[in-house]
């Protein structure tokens, strides 16, 4: 999917992939043609925004690339997924009291937390 990009960029995709709709290219392409095509737009994006979709051999079944987004891919726990740039001043604010409060929990606090089975595995375990 690409934004604000130049006319000979979108005229050099259109020779692999179908353009279904402005700026949406769909098509099977091999991961050689998929990796020029990639270096293509990254070459000749400038400021406009990519974004690539295609199939991996991953638990997801896809991953994807990014190029002038501000919403950047991140690695969690094996999952690709995106984070968003939090500019809400409230939710910031909130981030820092959490922090705050955490940092000044005792270890009587953190101590007294209740530990151990939950009902359902007390059942479990006992009514066998």
């Amino acid at each position: 999917m690409l934004t604000a990009s130049p006319p000979k960029l979108r005229g050099h995709l259109t020779r692999w992939l179908f353009e279904i709709s402005p700026g949406v290219y769909v098509g099977k392409v091999s991961a050689r043609v998929r990796e020029l095509l990639w270096q293509q737009v990254l070459e000749n994006i400038g400021k406009g925004r990519a974004v690539m979709v295609h199939p991996a051999n991953n638990e997801q079944g896809l991953d994807f690339r990014v190029r002038g987004q501000e919403w950047e891919p991140v690695d969690y726990e094996g999952l690709k997924l995106i984070m968003r740039p939090n500019s809400n001043k409230q939710q910031l604010n909130r981030q820092d009291n959490l922090e705050r409060n955490e940092r000044s929990k005792s270890k009587a606090d953190i101590q007294r937390k209740k530990t151990g089975w939950s009902k359902v595995s007390r059942y479990r375990r006992y009514a066998r």
